[in-house]
């Protein structure tokens, strides 16, 4: 049944109708709340089934380093509590002026008094043949990060055509899933409208070094396939095959709609400076729009439109003039920038910084004393420095020999002062592109009482998407409240306001069993959690619940659910365990045959006294631990947040030094402790002397024999921060060893945060409180070595051989239970 509704009367707000729930329309709307939140009623219309998300950030769904639900930028209870009507899943297809109504899909049909048109871009599909077989698909949504996950799950090749950054983000995301993928891009250079040659060709380097193939100057003539794609043919005859094409060849707004209206359009819907098109009636802001002849595919233009239409509705006599724009990126962990003319303009100078070994160019253009272009490519913090005095068109003459080298350098005389640096900045200084802040709103934040950077970024966005600005923002938070900075609460995550510690023992304490009834009883603000707090959970409650909870391996991370380590290029390293560093014959040919059956490139000898088996293909890896597991290797758990390894030296045995049998005992610490899953990653040494050959002060668990017995020490860290153990006590025999480990492991496995190492928890709870846990209170230190073993009852089975057999029954790569659409469960 048609609903409509009719113009509001007089007494009644106006109703203002938006067609478009993306970036762009509600960030308008944020806007006019901001400015006259009782003015309209509103209603908002989108295509797709989401709340409010930050495309940008698709890039990083894919990657699996963000969830969907860290992308979300207005969540349904922002809706809720401004009054917002959201209408998903039903595009508006037809506007009647006369009328004043808009016809969704659905048949719902509704009224307004203004009418704001947000529809974005159009991705550019390439007239070739082949182009609607499936499996060809674009990259602007979420629904096309599903497909590209679902396609990465079955592993194969991909052909991203564009070299953008749309396309490398792609390329990039679909490497890290373990896809072979080539770059198709017509232009001699990548991202050549951002980038100059040289910088371009620094990036193709970079990204070909990571497993890429990069083909510039390539011209598509077909996509080949019958029922599905199969391959990309180029125009000089060259076959790439692929099970899965991205196109990813530009944008053109979305002007169908206003065009069938009868509003004026030209390469884009045409507004004036309060976003009004040719009826009064009707507004238009964002990628859709064309202002003064142009059309703006980026974040900036899109904010300051948003504002202008803001004031216009709320009586505002300000209004939109163009925008002067840059770019900044992160292309594939990569960070770029470029602004105005590098093209090499009549009468301009170019400074250049380049250092090809550790990746750094710049390149600023200079004409007349003043910037009026830059590019960067590797290190862009000076970025919001240089287009500041591009946009201002500051005379730079008196600062030039120092320009190069950056703000802190030029504003602290030649001697670096990053805080002198951000305080020089203006006050129109653009600090968040992702959220088009300014270093002005970011400081009036403060102000306001926003005195932490949660706080700061609750308040006025800045940092709060992909986290670049960060620095910066606590950089502007000291200057501005010296000693008055707020660390801030110490919650697992922003889903809840409870800490790890907090939720430990609601856990307990209310005998919770499953993840979702911790989120109900504890009021999660989010329904399905994000990457952050998904896996504490899955980790407290196995612990809390040895054999009665089940581990939810969608809760855990890439390496653990794949039971390998990813590599930079998508491939995986498989780590047996050999173990207390021994290994024989069997499995060295077991390892041996598996390198060249697989054509792994690499095998190197880790720390742990283990061999590492590198370039693994995700569709090889349950084959890869059957054939292990027929040498009778196990899993060596590199990947895991569990035992890594047990280090050991020779000792008595073989070395004229030795006092025990180091080796020995090293073997019975890593059976009895293998599979236990922790906190965090964890070692364990035994040197057979204080000689120290095992490094046994540097782990976090480590045994030093002696003639009168077992020197033990917990808390060491061999990593950036190395960190000496501390002591823990003395025993006479093996047995002992082996039992105050197990102690201490349970303690560390009850009492630590997750993703909290030894050395921290220890520095935290100081090692008096360890020592008195477990060496002085013999039964409390009876009490958790017993439930450590009762523990690891349950944890022990091998990963590999289940997923190896799980594997040929699915007939799939090993995470085929996991469900790639689900984007609240992707974790990182």
């Amino acid at each position: 049944m048609q609903h409509q509704s009719h113009p509001a009367a007089a007494f009644e707000r106006e109703h203002l109708v938006v067609i478009g729930n993306g970036m762009a329309g509600c960030r308008a709307i944020e806007e006019l709340i901001a400015r006259d939140a009782s003015r309209y009623r509103v209603t908002i219309f989108g295509a797709e089934p989401h709340v409010n998300y930050n495309r940008i950030m698709l890039s990083p769904v894919l990657a699996g380093e963000k969830s969907f639900d860290e992308i979300v930028i207005n969540d349904r209870r922002w809706y809720a509590a401004n009054g917002i009507e959201l209408v998903t899943s039903d595009p508006v297809l037809a506007i009647d002026r006369a009328a004043r109504t808009v016809t969704a899909r659905s048949g719902r049909m509704v009224g307004y008094d203004r009418l704001l048109i947000a529809t974005g871009s159009d991705p550019f599909i390439i007239p070739v043949p082949g182009k609607d077989l499936p499996g060809v698909i674009t990259f602007r949504d979420m629904a096309d990060v599903d497909h590209m996950l679902a396609a990465a799950g079955k592993g194969g090749d991909a052909v991203v055509i564009g070299g953008g950054l749309l396309g490398l983000e792609a390329a990039h995301g679909l490497t890290l899933r373990g896809m072979k993928v080539t770059v198709i891009h017509l232009m001699p250079t990548l991202m050549e409208r951002q980038l100059d040659e040289a910088a371009g060709w620094l990036l193709k380097s970079a990204l070909e070094a990571r497993g890429q193939t990069i083909l510039t100057q390539a011209n598509t003539a077909e996509i080949v396939g019958t029922d599905a794609v199969e391959g990309v043919r180029l125009k000089d005859g060259t076959l790439i095959p692929a099970s899965l094409v991205v196109m990813a060849v530009g944008i053109r707004p979305c002007t169908a709609l206003a065009r069938d209206a009868g509003l004026a359009v030209g390469r884009g819907i045409q507004v004036d400076d309060h976003m009004v098109t040719s009826d009064p009636s009707i507004l238009a802001v964002g990628e859709c729009v064309e202002h003064d002849g142009n059309v703006y595919g980026l974040v900036a233009p899109l904010w300051d439109m948003c504002r202008a239409l803001a004031d216009g509705l709320t009586d505002s006599h300000s209004g939109y003039r163009g925008s002067v724009t840059s770019t900044k990126l992160k292309v594939a962990g990569l960070d770029v920038f470029s602004a105005g003319d590098f093209s090499g303009t009549d009468g301009a100078e170019d400074i250049v910084l380049r250092d090809a070994s550790r990746g750094i160019y710049k390149r600023v253009v200079v004409k007349d004393d003043r910037i009026v272009g830059a590019v960067l490519y590797g290190d862009t913090g000076d970025s919001g420095w240089y287009f500041d005095l591009l946009k201002r068109g500051e005379d730079i003459g008196a600062i030039r020999d120092m320009l190069i080298f950056g703000q802190a350098f030029a504003s602290g005389g030649g001697v670096a002062d990053p805080k002198a640096a951000v305080a020089a900045l203006s006050d129109t200084a653009e600090l968040c592109g992702c959220n088009g802040v300014s270093k002005g709103q970011v400081v009036a934040c403060i102000e306001a009482g926003a005195h932490s950077l949660d706080a700061v970024r609750a308040g006025c966005k800045a940092s709060a998407s992909c986290g670049s600005c960060t620095g910066i923002v606590e950089t502007l938070l000291a200057t501005t409240l010296g000693d008055a900075v707020e660390a801030g609460p110490r919650t697992m995550c922003n889903c809840t306001s409870f800490g790890h510690d907090d939720v430990r023992r609601e856990i307990v304490a209310q005998q919770m069993c499953s993840i979702p009834e911790v989120m109900q009883k504890l009021h999660w603000a989010t329904p399905d959690g994000c990457s952050s707090c998904r896996p504490a959970l899955n980790y407290y409650l196995l612990c809390a619940l040895p054999g009665d909870y089940v581990d939810d391996q969608q809760s855990r991370f890439v390496n653990e659910r794949m039971h390998a380590n990813i590599q930079k290029d998508g491939t995986y390293s498989v780590v047996p365990r050999m173990w207390g560093g021994l290994t024989n014959p069997r499995e060295l040919r077991a390892i041996a045959d598996v390198v060249e059956k697989y054509d792994a490139p690499m095998v190197k000898v880790t720390g742990g006294q283990r061999l590492d088996i590198f370039g693994i293909k995700k569709e090889d890896l349950p084959a890869v631990w059957a054939d292990l597991n027929a040498a009778g290797m196990v899993s060596g758990h590199a990947y895991g947040k569990s035992l890594r390894t047990v280090k050991t030296c020779v000792g008595s045995e073989w070395c004229r030094f030795g006092t025990q049998d180091s080796t020995g005992l090293g073997v019975k610490i890593e059976r009895m402790t293998w599979g236990s899953w922790m906190p965090h990653k964890f070692k364990i040494a035994v040197s057979g002397c204080p000689r120290n050959c095992a490094e046994a002060t540097i782990k976090d668990f480590g045994v030093v024999c002696v003639d009168s017995g077992y020197e033990l020490s917990v808390g060491g860290n061999g990593g950036i921060k190395v960190r000496a153990t501390d002591f823990l006590c003395k025993v006479a025999t093996e047995v002992e060893a082996m039992h105050y480990c197990a102690a201490f492991i349970q303690l560390y496995r009850e009492e630590a945060r997750y993703l909290e190492r030894t050395a921290p928890w220890i520095e935290r709870v100081g090692v008096e409180y360890i020592r008195a846990r477990i060496a002085d209170d013999a039964e409390g230190r009876d009490a958790l070595a017993a439930r450590f073993h009762f523990a690891q009852q349950f944890l022990q089975d091998d990963p590999w051989a289940a997923r190896a057999a799980g594997a040929e029954r699915e007939q799939h790569a090993p995470m085929a239970r996991f469900t790639p659409h689900d984007a609240t469960k992707e974790m990182a």
